[in-house]
Formats: structure tokens, sequence, C-alpha cells
């Protein structure tokens, strides 16, 4: 495994925020980390190699952080441009996050294959045991019937001598009882054996399928896992834009309203001046002059004058 050293610790200072947190602005840290954690190949053959893989991911995630609380902080004080730092610190998120899966894939991908090739082991171990033990049962078969084929040969003897010293009848007799008891003995022995080897089979079959099975769950669990992390992510990536469309939707609203709120005391400050500059004629045509009328008006539009107001 190549060895290298680990990530540098990532530090943005508030004054970089202005010129680091825009459109394309943080590719060149992105583009730093893809080199140091994909230029390694750990072997995922080892502890320490799965380790390095694990501690790459993990890096991955530290230095995603390191640029996102700054940018977090930065985003908080800015006025302007808030929708294009947030695009690019989500579009940093979803790299950082891909490149973290990507660089485990391998390991994740190692662990359900040793898994798979453990049960797998398992299920061979279990077969080649049951071969031993047939095989086993196999060879006693081959001496009960040496041993049948002597006991038979003895009898037979033992026939013969007693038909020699007996009568044809009795002898007749004897020889047929030891026939019959060897037929039933060898017969006995040749069901008991058969039936063993029956049994022996049908555990070595179950066996094989019990592995086929156990590798088809293995495989379909990791394409579950698979199938589940891409919904949890797509599900995350569509409530990050509902939550950014909800956010760009109450902004504009908040501007419509500061709008109409503007236009509102604007037409209250007309209507008001309309109102004043009538009096001010009006008073005017009673005698006052220009000056005084006006002063007139604006003492009674601040509540100087007692018991006169001016209705808008």
């Amino acid at each position: 495994m190549t060895e290298t050293t680990d990530l540098a610790v990532l530090e943005i200072k508030p004054e970089q925020a202005p010129a680091l947190y825009v459109e394309n602005g943080l590719d060149s840290y992105y583009e730093q980390i893809e080199r140091q954690v994909l230029g390694e190949v750990p072997d995922l053959t080892t502890t320490k190699g799965r380790a390095r893989v694990a501690s790459l991911a993990a890096q991955v995630s530290r230095s995603k952080t390191a640029i996102e609380k700054p940018g977090r902080e930065y985003l908080k004080r800015l006025k302007e441009q808030p929708k294009i730092v947030e695009a690019e610190l989500r579009n940093w998120n979803n790299k950082c996050d891909a490149l973290r899966d990507k660089v485990r894939d391998p390991l994740t991908q190692w662990e359900a294959e040793q898994e798979r090739l453990k049960k797998e082991e398992e299920a061979r171990l279990a077969t080649e045991a049951l071969a031993k033990e047939i095989e086993s049962h196999h060879e006693i078969a081959l001496l009960l019937n040496e041993k049948f084929d002597r006991d038979r040969a003895e009898a037979a003897r033992i026939a013969e001598q007693q038909r020699i010293e007996y009568e044809q009848r009795i002898s007749r007799e004897a020889e047929e009882r030891v026939r019959r008891e060897a037929e039933e003995k060898a017969e006995r022995e040749r069901v008991e054996i058969a039936r063993r080897e029956s049994e022996m089979w049908a555990k070595i079959e179950q066996a094989e399928r019990d592995r086929i099975a156990e590798k088809e769950r293995a495989e379909r669990q990791a394409k579950e896992a698979k199938e589940r992390a891409e919904r949890d992510k797509q599900e995350a990536i569509e409530a990050e834009r509902r939550r950014s469309q909800e956010a760009e939707q109450r902004r504009l609203a908040e501007e419509q309203r500061i709008k109409d709120e503007a236009a509102d005391r604007a037409a209250n400050i007309e209507h008001k001046r309309q109102i004043n500059a009538a009096a001010v004629a009006d008073l005017i045509t009673a005698g006052l002059t220009e000056e005084c009328a006006q002063a007139c008006i604006r003492a009674i539009a601040k509540g100087q004058v007692s018991s006169v107001l001016i209705t808008y």
C-alpha cells in the first residue's frame, strides 16, 4: 500500500470568505482533497489497509466540515448573494458526500465479499465432512461384506463336515438353515447401509441448497442496501431543494412586504402633503402670509396648537 500522510487541516479565515464562497470558489479545495484521497490504493486484504480507507473517508467528512462551518458563519453575516453561497455549499456537500462514498465503496464491497466467502467456506466444509462420513461407512460396508464371505465359507465347511458325519437329510436341513440365516443377515446389513447412505446424500443436498440460499440472500441484502442508500440520498437532495425553494419564497415575500409598506408610507406622506398644501392655501386666502401660513400648518401637524387638528 502506498504510504501517505493525512489530509492537511483546512482553515478558512474570516477575511478569506468574500473571495472564497462564490460560485466555483471551493473547487480548488475539493481538487486538493480528491488528489490526496484517490491517490492512495490501500490493500483491503489487510486490517491496516481497511482502516486506512475508513480513515480517508472520515478525513473527507472533516475537511467538508472545516470548509462548511466558516461558510455558514459568513452566510449569517452576508447580506448579498445568499443564494449563490448556499448553492456552492450545497454543491460542496454533495460532492464531498459522493467522494466519501466513492472512497469507502471498495471497503464496503470487500466486506460484503468476505461475508459471502465465509458462508461458502462453511458450506464447503460441511459438505466435505458429510462426504468423509459416507466414505467411512462405505469402507465399513466392504469390511462387512468380506466378513460375510468368510462366515459363509466357514458355514459351508461346517455344513460339509456335518453332511459327512450325519445323515444326508440332517445335513441338508443344517445347510439350508445356515444359508437362510446368512441371507437374512446380509439383507439386513444391505438395507441398513442403503438407509445411511440415503440419509447422508440427503444432508449433502440440503447443505448445498442452504449454501445457495445463503449466497442469494447475501446478494439480495447487498442490492437492497445499495438501493436504500440511493433512495435516502435522493430524498435528502429533494428535501434540501424544497428547503431552498421555501427560503427563497419567504425572502421574496418579505421583499414584497417591505416594498408594499414603503409604497403605503409614500402614499400617506403625499396625501398629508396635499392636505397641508390645501390648508396653507386657505390660510393665505384668509389673509396670512405664505410663510406664516406654512408655520401654522406645521405647528398644527405637530400637535403644538391646542384643540386644533388636521383630518387626513
